[in-house]
């Protein structure tokens, strides 16, 4: 290694989990080998603080946690928020109504929970690409009835906002399209068929930076796993950027290392071979 790694930053669905969405006993005894180093395990997820799995909330070696494409980067132990970039109460609604126009369901994140309309929400069925996506999509949004109602009386920025299409061709025909209008904002994607939407100064990358610095060290010292789009912000800026086998072409490109896929422990088998 061409510097010491200090930092692990590792993207949860895709990454760290596999398809079933859970965390497998070479993952998990990888990352405890790396703790008992020094190093420091931090997720680096779309998700909510809430919406991280137990078994990774519950691992006893993590201190810090990066939600919400980092938006909000978290104390993991005291629940106390370090950063947070959120995007504006009047631009989001703003999104929701360029949204309405697309053939998509769309939610947002707020004040730490999952807001979604109650009839996109009973279509999320259409979307999901496993029955465990879509328990996962079902069990942090709550359904409310008239959506753009109800957030416009909270009056309340948004941590993120997306997206979802039926297709991956779909996604992408709609990104193309909504980077003009949603040029001030950043438009990434962690699965097939959606678009996640969070503030320009909201990004993976940018915040695992933040982070090393306050630990007193730099982003060269970090090694960072990913397989979305939302991802190569930080693959970008690590001193070891790791691409999941199952990662899209774009994320390959902008990593240093490939490793295994999801389903076969890739995190577990490129710590193994550099730092244990």
């Amino acid at each position: 290694m061409k510097h010491e790694i200090k930092l692990i930053a590792l993207d949860l669905d895709g990454t760290l989990l596999n398809s079933e969405k859970k965390l497998s006993a070479r993952n998990y005894a990888a990352l405890e080998r790396a703790a008992a180093l020094g190093i420091q395990i931090v997720p680096c997820t779309g998700r909510l603080l809430c919406a991280l799995p137990e078994a990774v909330r519950g691992l006893p070696f993590l201190h810090y946690a990066i939600c919400v494409n980092g938006a909000q980067v978290v104390d993991a132990e005291t629940g106390r928020t370090l950063c947070r970039a959120d995007i504006p109460h009047e631009r989001g609604m703003e999104v929701f109504r360029t949204l309405s126009a697309l053939p998509g369901v769309y939610d947002c994140y707020m004040d730490g929970h999952g807001w979604m309309d109650a009839a996109m929400y009973d279509r999320l069925e259409e979307f999901a690409g496993s029955p465990q996506s879509l328990a996962f999509l079902r069990s942090i949004r709550t359904p409310v009835p008239d959506f753009l109602g109800y957030m416009a009386e909270k009056k309340r920025d948004f941590q993120k906002i997306q997206i979802f299409f039926h297709t991956r061709e779909e996604r992408m025909r709609y990104e193309a399209e909504l980077s003009g209008p949603l040029g001030d904002l950043n438009l990434t994607s962690s699965c097939a068929n959606n678009i996640e939407i969070n503030s320009r100064l909201a990004a993976k990358g940018e915040a695992m930076a933040a982070l090393c610095r306050t630990l007193g060290f730099g982003p060269e010292n970090a090694m960072c796993f990913g397989d979305g789009t939302n991802d190569i912000s930080m693959l970008r800026l690590a001193g070891v950027g790791v691409a999941m086998e199952n990662a899209e072409p774009c994320v390959k490109e902008a990593a240093d290392v490939v490793t295994a896929s999801c389903d076969e422990d890739g995190v577990a088998q490129m710590i193994e071979r550099t730092l244990l």
